[in-house]
């Protein structure tokens, strides 16, 4: 009875220090942040000598542009959360030291915050998309490829209906958690 109990406690700590097996994802996800800050600059860089020809700007391709960025951002914002709230639900406390520019929302994201906060930004990201992809039906050279914005349409409509889903059963759980009162 000895001997099992060691060994149940050897498993169990190999098990609970196997969490530290996630930080090499969350720093995979800090270089996707940096690829994505680069993709940010290009943008950026792409579109400043257009938007710098104030007679000839077209304010179409700067909407499109300005979208593209905010894509781009908000991708950047969903990563950080990923990575912030993903460490410290599953490996460890980041010590901030009490920093004050510390986001109010570290420590206090669980698995099911996370997951509404993953499916919002998800749902934001594909409605860019989309309005992106119709404002190009504006240009008299581009094809019009319906079948694309079809598959773009039904993919943002499922990201929306799988983030009401989630929605509910959020709902559902903590009315089941909570001791209903007499």
């Amino acid at each position: 009875m000895h001997n099992r109990n060691r060994i149940e406690a050897t498993l169990e700590q190999v098990l609970f220090k196997s969490r530290w097996l996630l930080a090499p994802f969350y720093l995979g996800l800090v270089v996707s942040l940096a690829m994505l800050l680069a993709a940010f600059v290009g943008e950026l860089i792409h579109m400043l000598p257009q938007a710098m020809d104030i007679l000839n700007v077209d304010p179409e391709q700067m909407i499109l542009a300005a979208l593209s960025l905010i894509d781009l951002s908000l991708a950047g914002n969903l990563v950080v959360i990923v990575i912030f709230s993903g460490y410290e639900n599953f490996v460890s406390r980041i010590n901030t030291e009490n920093a004050e520019d510390r986001p109010s929302w570290m420590g206090t994201l669980d698995f099911s915050g996370l997951k509404m906060k993953l499916i919002g930004s998800i749902v934001a990201i594909s409605a860019i998309s989309l309005l992106r992809a119709f404002m190009t039906l504006t240009e008299q050279d581009a094809p019009l490829d319906s079948e694309r914005l079809r598959w773009m349409l039904l993919l943002h409509l499922t990201f929306v209906i799988s983030g009401l889903l989630f929605a509910a059963m959020d709902f559902v759980a903590n009315r089941a958690e909570k001791p209903h009162a007499p």
